[in-house]
């Protein structure tokens, strides 16, 4: 069946003639058709339109790395014509005038997309519970959660509705909901990958990634994504290298840190034995582990919820009502028309992440709050590129926890807030980082965490590879 076949398979396979790329989205739409009423993958799918566009596709000589492959997007990146809601009510009917830089470069090779995925309103959530319109739902046990906030793009390529998918990486929204579908998800360096079209949440700390079950396939769309862009300022003039050609490259003698901090975290025990038995799997493989520290990541989750919460508010303020986007029906004056329409327009998590933001940054508390938190950023920066002088990469559990009821944490943002302590240290330093399925336990998937030097995504590749040759966890496919 074509809908169980990755994205390099099914671009080989389209170039030698022996598929058309109707048939491949064909076979992805009878898989979306059988599967997505149990999970809600999508917002917006176009299946139908992805079929018209592939028939086009037929008529034509394959060019492009990804000729005729479908790829699933996240609901904040925006496709021209499209509506790109952010699961939010505020831009539920919003349609994007133009394609983000990401999309361009996938269309340039070839791709053909299937519909914008659901996720945590404006990116803020770890669960794709705080989308508006419907949660989606774990396909591994559909009474638990996806992980978030890139639930939808992580659920779909779980469920095989889609080869691969986009995501993006605020502070674990690419490599958390990886770890709880049991996929491949990895976040490139800050800077990697261009942010023009991505609907910014934080702007110093939002990444597009990648989501699949093979790690082939996410070299080869993150060639396709990265590269310097003219119109993001925080976009990197660095070579982008041929990430495909790492694969398959010895993992023997690399060092592995394992930061004796995260492990001071409540760690699930199941969690842990499922990492032990991956540490012991590379370490067979040639690969050497040792203790590294990270004195400052306990201070990670505090320092985050000041830095993003503070972006967002001022990121959000565009969304007022008067130029796109929803329009309170009834008020008196333009005041109240603001208030209003923000009011009915956002929901609880994100005005509760905008009142944090407004506050940290207002009069007399931005140096108490702001400041101090972009000064403990540094320290946690630091930090990992002082273990970096020891180790080629770190590794940890993606996630303290096993996939978590749905409604469990709804009522305590602690609690929820901690389900990425793991993960948000690697979005304030600017690291690419990966997370890989590592176990199951109890028919629930366990991700584990490799993260690299800056610009270092091509050894996160490798060792997901060669894990990946042992493991054969991408043959694993939730049965619904």
């Amino acid at each position: 069946m074509l809908w169980q076949k990755g994205a390099k398979e099914l671009a080989e396979l389209i170039g030698k003639g022996e598929v058309r790329p109707s048939e491949v989205v064909e076979s992805f739409l009878q898989r979306f058709e059988e599967t997505e009423e149990k999970v809600r993958c999508f917002i917006t799918p176009y299946y139908e339109k992805a079929l018209d566009r592939a028939k086009e596709l037929d008529k034509g000589k394959p060019e492009g790395t990804l000729f005729g492959v479908p790829v699933a997007v996240k609901d904040n990146i925006v496709i021209k014509g499209e509506r790109t809601t952010c699961a939010s009510r505020i831009l539920e009917n919003f349609i994007s005038p133009y394609d983000a830089t990401v999309i361009e470069r996938l269309r340039r090779a070839g791709a053909v997309f299937l519909g914008k995925t659901n996720m945590d309103e404006f990116a803020m959530g770890s669960s794709t519970e705080h989308s508006a319109f419907f949660p989606t739902k774990n396909p591994w046990d559909t009474e638990r959660v996806p992980g978030g906030s890139s639930g939808g793009s992580a659920a779909t390529v779980a469920v095989g509705s889609s080869p691969v998918s986009l995501g993006s990486d605020t502070g674990g929204s690419i490599r958390q909901p990886a770890s709880f579908c049991g996929v491949i998800g990895i976040k490139p360096t800050y800077g990697r990958v261009s942010r023009y079209g991505l609907v910014a949440f934080a702007s110093s700390l939002d990444q597009i990634g990648v989501f699949a079950r093979r790690t082939e396939d996410v070299a080869l769309l993150l060639e396709v994504i990265s590269g310097h862009d003219e119109r993001d300022s925080t976009s990197a003039k660095v070579p982008v290298p041929k990430f495909t050609a790492e694969l398959g490259k010895e993992v023997k003698g690399l060092k592995v840190g394992l930061p004796k901090e995260f492990f001071e975290f409540d760690v699930q025990r199941e969690v842990k034995e499922s990492f032990d038995a991956f540490v012991k799997e590379l370490t067979d493989l040639g690969c050497e582990f040792v203790e590294v520290s990270l004195p400052h990541v306990k201070y990670a989750i505090p320092a985050y919820y000041i830095i993003a919460p503070s972006e967002a508010s001022s990121n959000l303020a565009r969304y007022d009502g008067v130029r796109y986007g929803y329009r309170a029906k009834e008020y008196n004056d333009l005041f109240e028309m603001y208030s209003r329409t923000r009011d009915e327009g956002f929901g609880a998590e994100v005005k509760r992440r905008i009142m944090l933001g407004t506050f940290a940054l207002s009069a007399g508390y931005y140096d108490a709050y702001y400041l101090k938190a972009q000064k403990v950023r540094k320290l946690i920066y630091d930090d990992f590129m002082g273990a970096f002088e020891k180790v080629d990469l770190i590794a940890s559990p993606t996630t303290p926890t096993l996939p978590f009821r749905l409604g469990e944490r709804l009522e305590n943002p602690i609690e929820m807030y901690l389900s990425d302590v793991l993960t948000v240290p690697v979005n304030l330093a600017g690291l690419p980082g990966i997370s890989i399925p590592i176990g199951w336990v109890e028919g629930l998937p366990v991700g584990g965490q490799l993260i690299a030097r800056p610009w270092d995504e091509a050894t996160l590749l490798r060792v997901s590879y060669a894990w990946e040759q042992v493991s054969r966890h991408h043959e694993r496919i939730p049965q619904l």
